[in-house]
């Protein structure tokens, strides 16, 4: 005898619809717009451009108020005195208490408390190549980098010379270093590329990159650099994370050009970005390579760079900041 039961039925396609309809609350089912769509759309926008600064001013504000950018993008004695619990950004129940080794490393006190003018955001976009954009990147009054990316005479041209900030991300001491657990002649060299610059480390975000990140730290006091390391917030990370996934970004995490952008966003008075640029495809349905420099991609599924190109192209159209995807104008080199 077979036993039928429809009121436990229907409780388990009750819950069962209780599930789908939250998901697609929380992540809709939409589709990306292809690469020559893309394009089309770029290209319908055409080279005019003009700032918003009621806009800027708004975002700016929403920044702060979720955020913080000036007091809390990097940890300082000030935001993490000793004793207190950090909890790391990308792993969830994982947590470090500042202690007698970690706080003799942070900086004192914010270091960008005031306004700054004009900033330049410099992606890793296969877009920069042949751009010509190295004259218009040095004449920002702060320039921001990604992932230690190469500046050799090869590249001046089209990403310029100069760095302020240029970000670390402990998998790239791990891949190119070796985690300095053998020599650090070679990544106190390479430094020197960057001049006397911050160099701003997610030390807090996963916990197998803290202690490369600590590493990177001795290298550069022991070297004697006049380079200044700052420890990335793991508050100031997940709080610009929420930022952004509230207004559709599906990502397991953001890129580091991203957390860079927004924090400009909430520093300057005029932002520009260059080299975000995702797609295979160039203005002129040309192949674009993933990067300036080469084409290796990265993993599937971790970030999301198509969607936050759009997202940020919608604040290019809308006068927020600027966005260079196409070559620079002759006079600004």
């Amino acid at each position: 005898m077979v036993l039928r039961c429809p009121r436990n039925r229907s409780l388990v396609w009750g819950a069962l619809c209780v599930v789908v309809v939250y998901w697609v609350y929380n992540y809709p089912v939409y589709r990306l717009p292809s690469d020559s769509e893309v394009v089309r759309e770029v290209l319908r926008q055409g080279r005019t451009w003009q700032r918003n600064r009621t806009g800027i001013h708004l975002l700016r504000k929403l920044l702060e108020e979720c955020c913080q950018p000036k007091e809390m993008f990097a940890i300082t004695k000030e935001n993490s005195p000793m004793g207190k619990v950090l909890w790391y950004d990308g792993e969830l129940y994982h947590s470090h208490t500042v202690n007698n080794v970690t706080y003799p490393l942070f900086v004192q006190k914010p270091p960008l408390s005031s306004l700054l003018k004009k900033c330049a955001v410099v992606g890793n976009g296969g877009v920069l190549k042949s751009s010509g954009c190295g004259g218009e990147i040095d004449q920002s009054d702060f320039i921001m980098r990604c992932n230690l990316p190469p500046l050799s005479k090869e590249y001046t041209d089209d990403v310029g010379t100069k760095t302020h900030l240029v970000s670390a991300n402990p998998s790239i001491i791990e891949k190119r270093f070796q985690n300095l657990l053998w020599s650090r002649r070679s990544f106190v060299e390479s430094m020197k590329a960057y001049g006397s610059s911050y160099i701003y480390m997610p030390a807090f975000s996963m916990k197998p990159g803290t202690d490369p990140s600590l590493r990177v730290s001795y290298a550069l006091s022991d070297s004697g650099s006049n380079q200044t390391l700052l420890f990335a917030n793991p508050d100031f990370l997940r709080s610009v994370d929420r930022f952004w996934k509230a207004r559709g970004i599906h990502a397991k995490r953001l890129s580091t050009g991203l957390f860079l952008v927004s924090l400009a966003l909430g520093l300057c008075e005029e932002v520009t970005a260059y080299g975000f640029w995702p797609f295979s495809v160039g203005l002129d349905e040309g192949f674009i390579s993933h990067h300036y420099y080469d084409n290796v991609l990265p993993f599937s599924g971790f970030h999301a760079m198509p969607e936050e190109f759009l997202r940020l192209w919608q604040l290019h159209k809308g006068g927020v900041l600027r966005m260079r995807v196409s070559r620079c104008p002759s006079e600004a080199g």
